[in-house]
């Protein structure tokens, strides 16, 4: 098994790309610690992946507030003795011209999509020096690295910053064993995006990847198990595009 002694904290980790990481991670050797808000859609996957012969744990974890992150890191440590990999997945969105938005609604992302990636690694850094060591995974998006004129500006912007805060921390802690990449999706079916996904913007999504389709949760989970295991272990500071052809264009 390729994470057979890790033991991993997945933000947003109670569906979507999220659920798709906790299920592959169990079922690589991982022992998962399900980081979210949604109390009944993360304790049914802790008890699906148990049943399945793996180990997790469901945490409520708000990204927003240090306490939580604090209170999350612990108990994943208590209950599976250590921390050596995290998963910054939980994220939001919208739609809003950058003239109509209001200050409030571009801060309520920044700090889903930002603020929180930031609070992770900060919180995770100590547990993964008691460990030895450690592997980040900040999930961004093609918006990290292109941009788009519709959507929520602070999507871009907060993605954008997970890129290049990536590649600080990347720098800051790899003499220490401590690797910390980006993953950027492209159009991905999700909770977030299923009634997008349903409009002519859907249909538009389709035709301008190149591969011709949305992609999966499926399809994004396991770059993130490379990252997260030791097959990576000379990979830090990078970007892995998983969108169907999308950027290359």
């Amino acid at each position: 098994m390729r994470l057979e002694g890790k033991v991993a904290l997945v933000t947003g980790g109670a569906r979507g790309i999220g659920a798709a990481i906790v299920t592959q991670f169990a079922r690589e050797g991982a022992k998962v610690a399900i980081g979210d808000l949604l109390e009944q859609e993360g304790k049914a996957l802790e008890a699906q992946v148990t049943k399945a012969g793996g180990q997790a744990l469901y945490v409520r974890l708000d990204v927003t507030k240090e306490e939580s992150w604090a209170q999350a890191v612990a108990a994943a440590e208590s209950r599976f003795g250590k921390l050596n990999v995290l998963v910054n997945n939980a994220g939001t969105s919208g739609r809003v011209a950058l003239e109509e938005m209001p200050l409030a609604d571009w801060e309520r992302v920044m700090a889903v999509n930002s603020t929180g990636v930031v609070l992770g690694i900060k919180h995770v850094i100590p547990a993964m020096r008691r460990a030895g060591g450690g592997s980040i995974v900040n999930i961004s998006s093609i918006y990290g690295i292109v941009g788009f004129g519709l959507g929520h500006p602070a999507y871009y912007a907060s993605k954008g910053a997970v890129r290049l805060v990536t590649k600080h921390a990347a720098l800051r802690y790899a003499r220490e064993g401590i690797r910390v990449n980006s993953v950027h999706p492209g159009y991905v079916d999700s909770p977030m995006t299923e009634a997008i996904h349903k409009t002519e913007e859907g249909e538009r999504r389709r035709q301008v990847t190149p591969m011709g389709r949305i992609g999966r949760p499926e399809d994004i989970a396991p770059g993130v198990v490379y990252l997260a295991s030791d097959e990576s272990s000379w990979v830090t500071g990078s970007e892995l595009v998983i969108d169907g052809g999308y950027t290359a264009q």
